[in-house]
């Protein structure tokens, strides 16, 4: 589907609340299922990945029940979870696929994992190898390589195992394993990645230790349903943050978003960017939360590699957009896990900014942006990613022509109201 933007100098100005975080949307319905008890969840987000996770865990038998302001899973603990006796269809979304198999390797039935056709493109080896050396029969094309993938679970032997890049999924499918195996399994991670699983395993009930980069769980653990509270998702913010900070005479309240520390590296780079930010810590029994309010003001480029980049992966290619309205070279680098996301992200990024005029270069292992540049209409597309169209729409705003994105229904996988809360800040001069 294609959509045509023409927004002629706008100003935003107002507050609104984003929708909740993805991450821990799917974790809640995950833990929710494999614990005891009633898990009861509020500001879950109904966005089409994280409803993916839900039809997979209603096809193991788990009860969930939808509601306008919650949604109620009703936990069956492992062992309650029933084989499936239709394929799981995870739709786009890339983390029930990786995190699901750590479930499933545990579990004494056969079960078969699909997805769309950006899914059949996503590399699972990384995800299959460690689960199979733990015990678990699972194969599909290119020898596990990619879905459809067939998973016969059973008894788990634990493991040390030293992940090769730093990855927030391939960690959590292990520790999902971890906790069905017999004995101690220990992670070993290169750079700290988001921690919202081991977050979540405290908050149902179970322990979890980390001694450096080395995170340690036992199994066995029986977990417990609870209240979760799931905050905004700082990766939708993102597109709000930066908009705020490059439209002029723009002024964005986000209110309740979470700002846990292994997520939040796009505060980090505003700031280093010279932003104009200010951030109101709300207390929390959970996950940290924060009311973030951005301006416009002049931003100058940044270096951003290393460690940072596992705390901003999903928002790098907003971030690219930031760097084509700040003074001077951006240098993105160690990023090479933008290449299997929904899509390329290091081509499509480039490619896709370059149509609208940007002065940017794709490296292997990132991109090279120039700045500042005024950018021109142009016809673009989104290529099926989520975060590649919300970011075209933000470019949109800085252009006097209209944009004409190609594929903009991808939104929905995970802001399906993105448009409708960008309306509700949106003035004209």
């Amino acid at each position: 589907m294609k959509q045509l933007l023409s927004f002629n100098q706008p100003v935003l100005q107002g507050s609104i609340r984003v929708p909740g975080d993805k991450s821990i949307s799917h974790r809640s319905i995950m833990f929710g299922a494999i614990a005891k008890g009633k898990t009861v969840i509020t500001g879950f987000l109904k966005g089409d990945d994280c409803l993916s996770t839900i039809d997979c865990f209603r096809k193991m038998g788990v009860t969930i029940e939808e509601h306008e302001e919650t949604i109620i899973v009703h936990g069956v603990g492992f062992e309650g979870l029933k084989e499936p006796q239709d394929i799981l269809d995870v739709g786009n979304s890339g983390t029930t696929t990786r995190l699901l198999l750590g479930i499933l390797s545990g579990r004494p039935f056969h079960s078969v994992v699909i997805g769309d056709h950006s899914i059949a493109s996503r590399p699972m080896k990384r995800v299959t190898e460690p689960l199979s050396r733990m015990g678990a029969t699972i194969d599909g094309r290119h020898n596990g390589q990619y879905t459809p993938l067939s998973i016969r679970g059973g008894e788990l032997t634990p493991i040390t195992y030293e992940l090769p890049h730093a990855s927030a999924q391939l960690k959590s499918a292990i520790l999902f394993a971890g906790l069905q195996a017999e004995g101690t399994t220990r992670i070993i991670e290169p750079e700290k990645t988001r921690d919202h699983t081991e977050f979540m395993i405290k908050q149902f009930g179970g322990t979890i230790d980390r001694e450096g980069n080395e995170i340690i769980v036992q199994g066995g653990q029986q977990l417990h349903g609870q209240s979760i509270d799931v905050p905004g998702d700082i990766s939708s913010a993102a597109f709000f943050l930066a908009a705020g900070a490059i439209v002029k005479g723009s002024r964005v309240s986000l209110k309740h978003v979470g700002v846990n520390p292994t997520r939040a590296g796009i505060i980090e780079v505003l700031e280093q960017m010279g932003g104009s930010l200010q951030i109101d810590g709300i207390p929390s029994k959970g996950e940290p939360i924060a009311n973030l309010t951005v301006e416009y003001g002049k931003l100058t480029s940044t270096e951003i590699g290393g460690a940072l980049i596992p705390r901003l992966i999903d928002e790098i290619p907003i971030i690219a957009l930031l760097a084509t309205q700040a003074e001077g070279t951006t240098t993105i680098k160690n990023a090479e896990e933008l290449k299997v996301k929904e899509t390329n992200r290091i081509d499509a990024v480039v490619e896709e900014l370059s149509k609208l005029g940007a002065n940017i270069q794709a490296t292997n292992d990132g991109m090279i942006i120039q700045g500042p540049t005024e950018l021109h209409g142009g016809k673009v597309n989104s290529r099926g990613d989520h975060r590649i169209g919300m970011m075209l729409a933000v470019a949109a705003l800085l252009i006097k022509e209209e944009v004409e994105i190609e594929g903009i229904e991808s939104i929905s996988v995970s802001y399906p109201g993105f448009f409708k809360d960008l309306n509700s800040i949106l003035s004209k001069q």
